[in-house]
């Protein structure tokens, strides 16, 4: 399996857990991209930077993926949602990371920094990380879900 280049944002609830996360997938050996913020102080809304993640992973031709994470992960997600070619979940334990990615070929993982502790988040993205999308008997389940979003951003 290949790496892909990964996108990471935050909003000023999560840096602490951003940067944690940053440095550790980087000691995995992915190259990361960081979109901000970058201070408890920068009061940019998460919408704003969920966007700029996905906008990163749609110029990418969708070969580079997305860790998005706020005070729950809830509001990251919603917005990448918005984002065509976007699949974003919000996990906070293993099971959901390894769903999301194999029944749902998800490519932003969303975290909340109120919700879990940093041990957990390392785990939950290393899972994430780990895996890879396979075609089987989730791929008509994914192809829907991209039918639905191209009839609604026509």
């Amino acid at each position: 399996m290949s790496k892909k280049d990964i996108v990471i944002g935050c909003d000023n609830a999560a840096v602490t857990m951003k940067d944690t996360i940053k440095k550790y997938v980087e000691s995995l050996g992915y190259k990361v991209e960081d979109v901000g913020c970058f201070s408890a102080d920068d009061d940019t809304y998460y919408p704003y930077i969920a966007k700029k993640v996905c906008d990163k992973i749609k110029e990418s031709g969708y070969k580079k993926e997305g860790i998005l994470i706020c005070g729950t992960g809830i509001g990251m997600a919603m917005t990448a949602n918005k984002c065509p070619g976007i699949r974003a979940a919000v996990c906070h334990d293993n099971f959901s990371a390894e769903r999301a990615k194999l029944s749902n070929n998800g490519n932003v993982l969303c975290m909340g920094e109120r919700v879990i502790g940093m041990e957990l988040a390392k785990k939950i993205t290393k899972e994430w990380l780990s895996l890879e999308f396979v075609d089987g008997s989730s791929t008509p389940k994914v192809e829907a879900i991209m039918e639905i979003e191209r009839e609604n951003f026509k």
